[in-house]
């Protein structure tokens, strides 16, 4: 299982294209790069968003902009152990902090974007 994450177009409501490609990686990814504002993040962090994020976990996010989510993520990422390993399914703090880093960019380039996902 897994989150699927998206910051849409706040008109079209679809997904958003950057001009340049990215390699921010998550659970599955495209093999080269995307230019999508899709992250999909393993549930197995899911423990450490309810613990840091809420009731809602990082569905928190879900409906508002970028700019919104901005003091939101950092707020988390802030709280979150370092313990980054190489195993991206271990559910370390660490892991689930590099993934809110990669939401982070996504808001960070297009805070009028609106979050969507699962």
């Amino acid at each position: 299982m897994s989150y699927d994450i998206e910051l849409l177009e706040p008109i079209s409501k679809k997904v958003i294209n950057f001009d340049n490609s990215h390699e921010i990686k998550g659970g599955t990814y495209k093999v080269g790069g995307t230019n999508e504002a899709w992250l999909n993040i393993t549930w197995n962090y899911a423990d450490h968003y309810y613990k840091y994020f809420g009731d809602k976990g990082i569905r928190t996010i879900y409906g508002i902009t970028g700019a919104e989510s901005i003091p939101i993520l950092t707020e988390v990422i802030s709280k979150l152990k370092d313990n980054i390993t190489d195993d991206y399914w271990e559910p370390t703090e660490g892991n689930a902090k590099q993934a809110l880093y990669g939401l982070l960019a996504f808001a960070q380039l297009r805070p009028d974007g609106i979050w969507e996902g699962d």
